[in-house]
């Protein structure tokens, strides 16, 4: 039987963190110039899901629309066209909507019903912050059970790879404009969860195998942790492979208001593969290898 090929993850580090470093500037850079397209949870606003009863066409949506005065916005369509979204910039005051309910009740008939959301600013604000502290005492809260559970290298590495990860949805969802609502902080705490579970599932097994190793030289620790990654890379490919195939169906066959959600899932599946692999063990390596006092030469990329 031939022995498992064991793939240095630990001399490629460096092109790794290239690639990380070039989507870290890359997102900087689009948040400063565009920022984030924030939906109607985390903005002042009115939201008015309106169900005609029948199908219809962008154009003819911009038309009743403009009968009101709000001619310039864009209307979403549903999957079968028979149902309209529209983002109001401003709160609406319930005769505001009225007159447009009924502009598309002249328009598509009795059969028109609708659904309104409305956020205030002050609520809007509100919900941006708990958003963010949400994400803040979850990152904290892993930072203290990894530093419990395994040391502190391993949770300031752990935090560096899973806050790497929602940094990359983030920036893909600000370069499309694509809409920031409560459905995506959730998808963003379920990707930190998910890289943090896959990541320490190669902690334990570097652990386990640093149990019995003998450790001369940060060349041995590279050669443990190559041969630590390889031997659960199966399992790491394989969970995201299965939670990908659940994530791909409902962003084909959900309905549109989870479509965001799940697009924000595959992409966070994506990169929480990507740096649990690459990146967390790797920062893990740069920390570990000072405490090693070397007595042979170092080999080149060690």
């Amino acid at each position: 039987m031939h022995a498992k090929r064991i793939y240095d993850f630990i001399g490629l580090r460096k092109v790794f963190y290239v690639c990380s470093a070039a989507i870290t500037v890359v997102g900087i850079v689009t948040l400063i110039v565009f920022g984030l397209h924030f939906g109607v949870d985390f903005r002042a606003g009115t939201n008015l899901d309106i169900d005609v009863g029948t199908k219809t066409t962008v154009d003819e949506v911009r038309a009743v629309l403009g009968t009101v005065g709000y001619g310039d916005l864009e209307p979403r369509l549903g999957d079968n066209n028979d149902r309209v979204t529209v983002r109001f910039p401003e709160t609406l005051t319930a005769e505001q909507v009225k007159k447009v309910e009924q502009a598309f009740v002249a328009k598509y008939g009795k059969q028109v019903s609708k659904e309104e959301n409305t956020v205030d600013p002050q609520l809007a604000l509100e919900q941006l912050q708990k958003a963010i502290i949400a994400v803040a005492v979850a990152s904290l809260g892993i930072i203290v059970y990894v530093s419990i559970r395994f040391e502190w290298r391993f949770a300031l590495a752990g935090i560096v790879a899973l806050l790497h990860d929602a940094f990359f949805v983030i920036t893909i969802f600000s370069i499309f404009r694509l809409e920031v609502n409560l459905p995506f902080i959730i998808a963003v705490l379920t990707i930190i969860g998910y890289s943090i579970n896959d990541t320490i599932v190669i902690f334990d097994r570097i652990r386990e195998n640093i149990r019995f190793a003998k450790l001369k030289s940060p060349a041995d620790l590279a050669q443990l942790i190559n041969s630590s990654v390889t031997q659960t890379l199966a399992r790491s490919i394989n969970t995201v492979a299965t939670v990908m195939i659940v994530a791909l169906g409902l962003f084909v066959l959900g309905s549109p208001s989870i479509r965001l959600f799940s697009l924000a899932m595959l992409i966070g599946l994506c990169a929480g593969a990507y740096s649990s692999i690459f990146i967390a063990s790797a920062l893990w390596y740069e920390m570990r290898k000072k405490v090693i006092k070397p007595k042979e030469p170092v080999t080149q990329g060690a």
